[in-house]
């Protein structure tokens, strides 16, 4: 789910920003130390989305830097349990199908592309064996989160299924 979040932190500004307008070299640190940054708290922060208020600056000795406090806003992607998210299949293994959800990727385990018993394919498919459905690369889907894993902040997990009504290949949904 995308969130927009606000947020209050000191920045220090970089001399290369003193340039300029205040608010747009401000935007411009946070965009710096803000954007792809990962937390368990706010996910996978996308874009500065606004500069509320910057806070009186103030230099410190021996630091080239400007001091501000400043309330922002932050543009967020943070999964949830359950939630049904679109997507497209970036590519397909012998364990399993990873679908691209726009921000990150997502894994949907073999056992839960879908209800029939599938097989791999070595041209990068996998399909059903009594449906006939298949699932390749550039696929759009749509998957449940079954999982999310933030043990490792730099690479955050997030298990899926299609195995549910409503969810799968977007060809198998229009035929039904």
């Amino acid at each position: 789910m995308f969130y927009k979040i606000k947020l209050k932190d000191y920045v220090d500004l970089s001399p290369e920003l003193f340039h300029g307008d205040l608010n747009e070299s401000i935007k411009e640190q946070l965009i710096r130390n803000y954007k792809d940054k990962t937390t368990e708290d706010f996910g996978l922060i996308i874009t500065i989305a606004s500069v509320d208020s910057i806070g009186e600056g103030f230099k410190l000795p021996e630091d080239a830097s400007r001091h501000y406090v400043v309330e922002f806003s932050v543009i967020a992607f943070k999964p949830e349990l359950h939630e049904v998210i679109a997507g497209e299949v970036s590519s397909v293994t012998n364990f399993g199908v990873f679908v691209n959800l726009g921000i990150i990727d997502g894994m949907v385990h073999l056992s839960q592309t879908m209800i029939d018993q599938v097989s791999f394919s070595k041209v990068g498919s996998i399909q059903g064996t009594e449906t006939g459905q298949s699932l390749k690369v550039g696929d759009k889907v749509r998957a449940s989160v079954v999982a999310v894993s933030f043990r490792d902040i730099r690479n955050v997990k997030v298990g899926l299924t299609m195995r549910q009504p409503g969810l799968g290949c977007e060809d198998w949904l229009t035929s039904e």
